[in-house]
């Protein structure tokens, strides 16, 4: 009886213990920071087809660049999460959208205080079962913002990179592919360009097609005439991949598909929405051109309607918007059951970079590095994520090894929208 006794008492005891040293949510600070970066105008303004360009008074003229780029000082804002825990601890992330801001600023905020930092599950399942519209959208981008935040705290807490805590790593580095937006489709320049990140180790790149239904048989020539060019200049075995942002239809894209068929294109990203699935399916059934989507995809729910029809063959979920790190994961879990792999969209690296660390080679191959954007998108981070010859080397800096470069920093703001 005395050892049953004393055995109850210990086992009480640490149960008393881990729950007084769980880790805590004491704050939620919005950040935004202020500063000046050194900007080129006239250049690299590319625009992508839209879904609006259908239209005439929405669809832009033709793009050039300018003969020459004009330099100068421009002001940049970027957003940063912070999360404050019992015992010092920190997370960070960022930038993140300022409608997901808001959003964790009304609606978030005083749910997450006093939960268990190191619960990420139960928190993730909590802020999904917070609101009716949690399931997509803005919603989901809050999420998704607060769970990578917190998987950075866990990372910080434990003195280990996030990749580590999801079971990585699977490599010593990973690779990038050259994503284009905003590169000029002036024939002569596509050629030149693509040459030149090539030569910096971008085996695949992405470009961004202009045209779309609106702009008729010239602008589908133009679009074909970007895959020949692309081919032609990077040879057999680069892998060359197109985004249209939702901005073709179903005839379109089968047509288009069918005359670059035989150059084979690595993947056409979202020709339409992603609501269309029965549209994607009978495209992916009627090209040998691999179909892509999934940045706009809120969750597992909406991945697993597309692989079950058949209707993509590389999966894009962006851990940004899909529901963050703990979502992409069980993302990357269904994508391995159908054999399709997972190469997150992004317009953001650092979650994206480690989930894709941390999974198998097959499973998530590549991560998307946007080249212009990326040279100033961090201009508040401290320790930026280079290609070198195409990869990335994973860091063992603790959680996703965000530091605020606070030299950079002209102006800070804690922001809020409380009503």
């Amino acid at each position: 009886m005395k050892r049953r006794q004393a055995l109850g008492l210990l086992a009480g005891g640490f149960a008393a213990a881990a729950e007084e040293s769980r880790c805590r949510i004491e704050a939620i600070e919005i950040v935004e920071y202020q500063g000046t970066r050194e900007a080129e105008r006239g250049i690299n303004a590319q625009y992508q087809v839209q879904p609006l360009h259908i239209y005439d008074a929405y669809r832009p003229k033709e793009y050039r660049d300018a003969p020459v780029a004009e330099k100068g000082p421009q002001k940049t804002t970027a957003i940063y999460l912070k999360l404050k825990a019992s015992g010092g601890v920190e997370g960070l992330y960022g930038p993140v959208d300022r409608e997901a801001a808001i959003v964790i600023d009304q609606q978030l905020r005083s749910f997450l205080m006093g939960k268990d930092a190191l619960a990420g599950d139960v928190a993730w399942d909590q802020m999904w079962r917070l609101n009716r519209h949690g399931r997509t959208g803005i919603f989901m981008m809050a999420i998704s913002a607060v769970d990578n935040a917190l998987w950075d705290l866990r990372g910080r807490y434990f003195k280990t990179p996030v990749y580590r805590l999801l079971g990585g790593p699977s490599r010593k580095s990973v690779e990038v592919y050259g994503s284009c937006l905003g590169s000029s489709l002036e024939p002569a320049k596509v050629a030149a360009r693509s040459k030149e990140l090539f030569a910096q180790g971008f085996r695949n790149q992405k470009w961004f097609l202009a045209d779309g239904p609106g702009r008729g048989a010239e602008g589908f020539a133009r679009n074909v005439k970007t895959m020949q060019i692309l081919r032609e200049s990077l040879g057999a075995g680069a892998g060359i991949m197109f985004d249209v942002f939702n901005g073709w239809d179903l005839s379109y894209a089968l047509q288009w598909c069918k005359e670059v068929e035989s150059l084979r294109p690595r993947w056409l990203e979202e020709p339409f929405s992603s609501e269309k699935v029965d549209a994607y399916a009978r495209l992916s059934a009627s090209t040998s051109v691999p179909i892509a989507t999934g940045e706009h995809f809120y969750g597992r729910w909406e991945v697993h309607r597309f692989l079950k029809a058949d209707a993509v063959r590389v999966v894009q979920a962006d851990p940004e918007w899909c529901g963050g790190v703990s979502e992409l994961k069980k993302i990357c879990t269904l994508g391995s059951l159908y054999d399709v792999p997972v190469i997150p969209h992004g317009h953001n690296l650092h979650a994206a970079l480690h989930v894709v660390a941390s999974e198998p080679p097959t499973t998530c191959p590549l991560s998307e590095f946007l080249v212009l954007k990326m040279a100033s998108y961090y201009h508040f981070d401290r320790n930026l994520l280079i290609p070198k010859d195409g990869r990335i080397e994973l860091s063992e800096r603790p959680g996703f090894g965000m530091e605020v470069a606070t030299e950079r920093v002209e102006k800070e703001k804690i922001l809020s929208w409380k009503i």
